[in-house]
Order: C-alpha cells, then sequence, then structure tokens
C-alpha cells in the first residue's frame, strides 16, 4: 500500500462515510493493488464498504470489480445503490455472482438478480443450485414493486398443537435453514394458512409445556403477493407491524415481510414524491450530463409552456405596463407570493395523499381549510405589501390594487394547492409528478390577470 493510501482516519460521524478511507480506495484502485484493498476494507461493515465504493466513479467502480471482487461479497451488493450495483455486476464472473446471491435471504437474492441484463441473469441463473434457481425464478414471475418480489421465503411456521418446547427444539435441529432475521413463528393450520402468530419474545418467555395456540396472537393482516409495496408499507405503517405473512392464492403461507423492507420501500416512495415534485427523475452519482439533460428536460419543456401562457397573459396588459412603469415592478412579486403558498398547500396534500389521510369523508374540511389559510396569509400580506407599495411609489391606488390582487392569489394558491392533487388522484395520474406544473400555472395566471387587470381598471 502507497504512503498516500495510508492517511490516517479522522474520527468520522458514525453512519458517515470516511472520507480519507475512499481517498484511500480510489489511489489502491488506481495502483491495481487488489490485496490492498481488501487490507483497507477488512471488518467494515458491508454498509459502510457499499458507501466507499459509491463514492468511486463508474471507471473506478468497473476496476474494482475486476481486481478485487472478493470484497463485492453478497451484503455488500445488496448495499449498493441500483446504479453501482448494475456497474460492477457486469464485470463480475456469473459464477462469483452465484456465490454471492447463495449468501442472501430470498428477498435480498431477488432485489439483487432482477437488476441484471437478462443474458447475465441466465448465465447467473445456470450457476445456482436448481432448488434455489426455482425459487428466484419463483420471485421474478411478480410483478415489480409488489409483494412477491420483496417477500422473504425463508420463514417459521409451527401447527398450533405444538409446544413452545418443540418449537424450540425445532429451530434449534433446524440452524442455518432458518431466515437470518426473523421476529414470529407462524401458526398454520392443517391447511398451511397462517392463524397466529408468535412473537419470538414471548417465545422464549414462556414454558416449554405451554401450547402455541395459548400464547399466538391473531393474525389480522394476510398479504397476497401482487399487492403493490406502497400499500404493503402502509399497512406496516398503520398497524405497527414487525413482520406479516404472505399468502397464495389459497391462502396458504408462502412468505413473510418484514420492516427492514418496508422501511427501504417507504423511503424509496418518499424519494420519488419529492423528486416527482421537482419533475425530475432519480439520478445515480454515476449518471452522465447527457442522462441527467434528458430526464430533467421534459418537464423543462412543459414549465416553458406554461411560462409562456403567463407571459400571454402579461401581454394582454402592455399598454398599461407601458403607462405604469411601477406595475412591471410589483407584479413578480404577486405570482412568487401565489406561487409560494401553493407550494405550501401543494406538499401537505400530495402527503396526505400518500399517506391516505386525506379522503372523501373529510375532503370537505380540507378543501375549505385550505383555502382560508390562503385568504388569510394573502390578508396578512396584503396590509404588508400595501405599506410598501404605497410609500416606495407614493400612489395608495397602487397599493390597494396590490393588496387585493395579493388576497385573491393566495385564496386561489391554496386552493389550487390542494384541489390539483385531488383531482388528478382521481383521474389515475400520479399527483406527486403532475401537480406542481398546474399549481404553478394557476398562481402565475391569477396573479398577473388579477394585479394587471385591476390595475387596468382603477389606475388607468
Amino acid at each position: 500500500m502507497s504512503e498516500t493510501a495510508d492517511i490516517p482516519t479522522e474520527d468520522t460521524p458514525q453512519g458517515e462515510v470516511d472520507v480519507s478511507k475512499a481517498v484511500a480506495l480510489a489511489i489502491l484502485i488506481e495502483e491495481g493493488d487488489g490485496a490492498g484493498i481488501g487490507r483497507l476494507l477488512e471488518g467494515l461493515h458491508p454498509a459502510d464498504i457499499a458507501d466507499l465504493i459509491e463514492q468511486l466513479n463508474s471507471e473506478q467502480q468497473e476496476k474494482l470489480a475486476r481486481i478485487a471482487p472478493d470484497v463485492l461479497t453478497g451484503d455488500v451488493l445488496a448495499n449498493l445503490q441500483w446504479d453501482t450495483r448494475e456497474v460492477v455486476a457486469a464485470e463480475l464472473d456469473p459464477a462469483h455472482l452465484a456465490a454471492a446471491i447463495q449468501e442472501l435471504d430470498s428477498d435480498d437474492a431477488t432485489l439483487l438478480i432482477e437488476e441484471l441484463d437478462d443474458a447475465l441473469r441466465q448465465q447467473v441463473l445456470a450457476e445456482v443450485p436448481e432448488e434455489n434457481r426455482a425459487a428466484l425464478e419463483s420471485s421474478l414471475s411478480f410483478d415489480e414493486e409488489t409483494a412477491g418480489r420483496l417477500m422473504q421465503r425463508e420463514f417459521v411456521a409451527a401447527p398450533d398443537f405444538w409446544t413452545v418446547g418443540h418449537t424450540i427444539d425445532h429451530m434449534r435441529a433446524a440452524g442455518d435453514e432458518l431466515p437470518e432475521l426473523f421476529f414470529d413463528v407462524y401458526v398454520v393450520n392443517t391447511g398451511f394458512e397462517p392463524v397466529g402468530a408468535v412473537p419470538v419474545s414471548r417465545l422464549m418467555r414462556s414454558r416449554r409445556d405451554v401450547k402455541l395456540a395459548d400464547i399466538m396472537e391473531e393474525v389480522r393482516i394476510r398479504i397476497e403477493p401482487d399487492t403493490d409495496q406502497e400499500d404493503v408499507a402502509y399497512y406496516f405503517e398503520k398497524y405497527h407491524l414487525i413482520s406479516a405473512p404472505v399468502v397464495d392464492a389459497s391462502g396458504r403461507l408462502s412468505g413473510m415481510l418484514t420492516v427492514d423492507d418496508m422501511v427501504e420501500v417507504i423511503q424509496e416512495e418518499n424519494k420519488e414524491d419529492l423528486l416527482a415534485l421537482a419533475g425530475v427523475n432519480e439520478a445515480g452519482l454515476t449518471d452522465t450530463v447527457f442522462e441527467s439533460v434528458k430526464s430533467r428536460a421534459p418537464w423543462l419543456l412543459v414549465n416553458l409552456g406554461t411560462a409562456v401562457l403567463a407571459s400571454g397573459v402579461i401581454a394582454l396588459f402592455d399598454a398599461a405596463i407601458t403607462q405604469l412603469v411601477a406595475l412591471a415592478v410589483l407584479m413578480p412579486i404577486v405570482a412568487s407570493m401565489g406561487g409560494n403558498a401553493g407550494t405550501q398547500s401543494l406538499a401537505v396534500a400530495v402527503r396526505a395523499i400518500s399517506s391516505r389521510d386525506l379522503t372523501s369523508a373529510n375532503a370537505r374540511r380540507v378543501i375549505i381549510r385550505e383555502m382560508l389559510t390562503g385568504t388569510f396569509n394573502g390578508l396578512i400580506f396584503a396590509v404588508v405589501m400595501g405599506v410598501v407599495a404605497g410609500l416606495w411609489f407614493q400612489n395608495w391606488a397602487l397599493a390597494a390594487v396590490i393588496a387585493i390582487a395579493m388576497v385573491i392569489n393566495l385564496a386561489c394558491a391554496g386552493l389550487a394547492g390542494i384541489l390539483v392533487p385531488m383531482g388528478l388522484k382521481r383521474f389515475g395520474a400520479d399527483p406527486a409528478v403532475s401537480s406542481s406544473v398546474f399549481v404553478t400555472t394557476v398562481t402565475d395566471v391569477v396573479g398577473f390577470f388579477a394585479f394587471l387587470g385591476l390595475a387596468a381598471m382603477v389606475l388607468l
């Protein structure tokens, strides 16, 4: 290892990327020192190794996969972001990927294999033992972002007549066949349908002669494999689940979902909504300029169209603006305040729709609340802006115009911020993706029209 790669590691806050290690890793890759890379990463948590690899550019990631494939274990690959995993997987031998997949529980193995291109996936599956291959192919038969793709096929089930001692002895005998992480023992009937669950903590506290049927909790949530992952995450959040059984069409227990998977789903869905509100797709650190432009330009084109529409409204009052220059100075303020108020209402609405707090039962109340919130905010800032405009231009009629326009636009902004996403949701569109463009258009058009229209009537 070179002297530069021996940079002393500063105290790094827990969970954050160790920059000195990232620099050292890049140097070792440049030198082609596979053994040094192994020593540098030895003892680190797989998630921390994944973070370090994600700091590299795509060429460095490719070279790392070629010179030090052993550091890319199943756990490390499972922790990588999708774009980085795609880069390194393309450089790894199919046999290495097959071995890495077999280290993982079935849910993580499915996540890893599903992102490979078709040709590489078939090569990897050919290296996997037949039993495991059949399970992976079965998981891949379900649609993406469904419970079938996420579920873990390893679980612990026992008949209701078993005792605690029976169950514990069975788990000890099963050993490595048990899931790496599980929270409940599912109690099944003669049709292998889940009728109850015993938390492992309760199992360990109970006497050996106690029957499972006497300490089990009723299973209230049974998830079907084709259930959308967003719905599953909602069930976990609403009912405070740690795990949940997945059943097939006949009701037989076929897998389980655990809270660690749901945390990832919730974060993923929230991230998608956040990016969609800004009109962009997910971008990886390794994306090129072309890829970034390609994903963002379409929404900028839509925004350009709405901006032209707003400019058309301004053009209707060009004579008024020519006669009173103050209108040109003040009109962006009205539109900007409306845009911000609409964005606030929109963010609340999209979040409420996503969490299913906004329903037909409370929609009327929420709509009225947002409109009144916008109106009262409009009254507050109408006074502020009216005083500013009156003192600035010594024209109190102009001050009254901008004050009234402010109230109108902020009231409409609050209304648009809630009605637009609700309307899009009703027609089957994703409110997070489309709403911001429409709300901005409403606030710009209403703001310019109200301010300039009132000015033309009152001042000229």
